[in-house]
């Protein structure tokens, strides 16, 4: 595929965040298009013709619309194996899902209902004890991966994946609970070195993510 056929739908600190990751690791030359989530623009006719579900981040390349982030991040390494954030062997490949899985269905969606209680809160009160329930829920889940990360450099090991780009978006996003993912000691390590990659750095900057807290 072509290298300037690339053009990104995002917001800043958005799920748009790990395909940035990717685009910038491979090297391969994009187009950013901003959508003002704030002025609700990804619910708008020519957003929804992209993506019906009306959600950040869209990716077109040529004739093809990638919707869901980690849709994305797939569909960009496949395009370009030879960086190899995908694992090549079948087995090495079956842990690369599940971890990939784990982070999108499990811990994504449970920092979605953290962030958003009300939506699943018949009132206030309800809102806030979801939110405290969801912050403990959070902390196992961030637990559980500071144990995973024991001895490794990368979730899958020795070797880096879109598992790890996704991850450190994820705990961007949560470095506001009350036991934040800078807590755990492993996982502290792992996101301190990932914060000295050139890739995200960049994407940080442009972004405005302060990164001293990883240093």
């Amino acid at each position: 595929m072509e290298r300037d056929l690339y053009r990104l739908y995002y917001y800043p600190l958005n799920a748009s965040m790990a395909p940035r990751f990717v685009m910038e690791a491979i090297g391969v030359e994009h187009e950013l298009v901003l959508v003002d989530r704030k002025a609700n623009a990804q619910k708008s006719p020519d957003y929804l013709a992209l993506n019906p579900a009306g959600r950040i981040p869209v990716l077109v390349a040529e004739e093809t619309v990638v919707a869901e982030s980690a849709a994305i991040c797939i569909f960009l390494c496949e395009c370009h194996p030879e960086l190899g954030l995908i694992p090549a062997t079948i087995q090495r490949r079956a842990k690369f899902f599940q971890w990939l899985l784990y982070l999108t269905a499990t811990v994504q969606a449970e920092l979605m209902i953290y962030f958003y209680p009300d939506r699943y809160a018949a009132d206030a009160i309800a809102s806030s004890e979801t939110k405290k329930i969801q912050g403990n829920r959070l902390a196992e889940m961030f637990a559980l991966l500071n144990e995973e990360l024991q001895g490794k450099d990368f979730l899958l090991g020795e070797d880096l994946s879109i598992c790890d780009y996704f991850l450190f978006m994820l705990c961007v996003w949560a470095d506001e609970l009350a036991v934040p993912p800078l807590s755990f000691t492993d996982l502290k390590r792992y996101l301190t070195a990932m914060a000295q990659r050139p890739e995200i750095r960049r994407v940080c900057q442009h972004e405005g993510l302060d990164l001293s807290p990883y240093a």
